[in-house]
């Protein structure tokens, strides 16, 4: 009985040290996304803009949508923990529809260490992110 206590009292220092870890600050963390000026569809009408992130070949995710909106600001942050220096950061900016969505252009960057604000123009706006690498 002593050495089942005994194991429940290290499960439970081990799950205590676990919870202390920042994951979070391992491999590449995309953030503070917003753009300006973003258009919509053909007919003048404004996007209802959102974002799609890639690092390499792993998909992490998408923004909520912002509707009516050409200068959206995302709360979404995305991460990355087995991404890598050299692989390709990749946004994709869409404009939501009924039906087909709009690509409104895509912005790439090569992951480097350190820490990264940069912008990039789809095919009108601009895009502005953060990222970070941390070695």
């Amino acid at each position: 009985m002593a050495v089942f206590d005994h194991l429940r009292l290290v499960s439970l220092a081990v799950l205590m040290l676990a919870s202390q870890l920042d994951f979070a600050s391992a491999g590449v963390r995309v953030f503070g996304l917003h753009a300006r000026d973003l258009n919509g569809d053909p007919a003048g009408n404004k996007p209802d803009p959102y974002v799609k992130v890639w690092c390499g070949s792993t998909f992490g995710g998408q923004t909520e949508f912002h509707k009516d909106n050409a200068h959206p600001t995302w709360s979404a942050e995305f991460y990355f923990p087995n991404c890598k220096a050299t692989e390709t950061l990749k946004l994709e900016v869409w404009d939501k529809d009924l039906n087909f969505d709009d690509h409104l252009g895509t912005c790439n960057e090569q992951v480097q260490y350190g820490s990264f604000a940069l912008h990039c123009y789809p095919k009108k706006g601009t895009m502005f992110y953060k990222y970070e690498l941390s070695q």
